[in-house]
């Protein structure tokens, strides 16, 4: 940890990141960019599913909104691929399904759209077997959110399914 707390006081130290209020921050959003960069492709949707995760168990026993979200964006950032538990694919796709909820009551119906069609890709083969509710809310609540932002093609593709 002390470590750590060393690289970080260098990091200030050179300009890297600003201290504000105990919180650290780079100070610039190209620096930012180039730090992100320099992890491999792959690991990045690995760290984005990771901290979804924890962020995501953290917001079913908080009821703030913004957690949720959070949690919904870095977990879509890393995509079905980085799901390393098939069981997982349930548990994101109702966090989708409940930020789609959240945003259509925001009447912000293109996040909507993106949080149930990112719900939709996180399904396993045989969902409306085991998850039919999930499925159904899902492509009904996608279907009807396209429609909302004039996507007259995907919402006649979701409500076929």
């Amino acid at each position: 940890m002390r470590g750590l707390c060393n690289n970080l006081d260098i990091a200030v130290d050179e300009g890297l990141l600003e201290k504000k209020g105990g919180q650290l921050r780079f100070s610039h959003d190209r620096i930012q960019e180039a730090a992100y960069n320099t992890l491999p492709a792959d690991e990045r949707c690995l760290f984005h599913h990771v901290c979804g995760m924890a962020l995501a168990s953290f917001s079913t026993s908080e009821s703030d909104d913004n957690i949720l979200l959070a949690a919904v964006n870095q977990i879509n950032l890393g995509g079905p691929a980085a799901v390393q538990d098939t069981s997982q694919s349930f548990t994101i796709a109702t966090v989708n399904l409940r930020a789609g909820q959240k945003a259509m009551v925001m009447s912000d119906f293109g996040a909507a759209y993106s949080y149930f069609n990112h719900g939709i890709s996180f399904l396993q083969e045989g969902h409306w077997q085991e998850h039919y509710d999930l499925s159904l809310s899902l492509f009904e609540l996608a279907s009807k959110c396209a429609l909302a932002i004039g996507d007259l093609a995907n919402s006649m593709l979701h409500s076929e399914q």
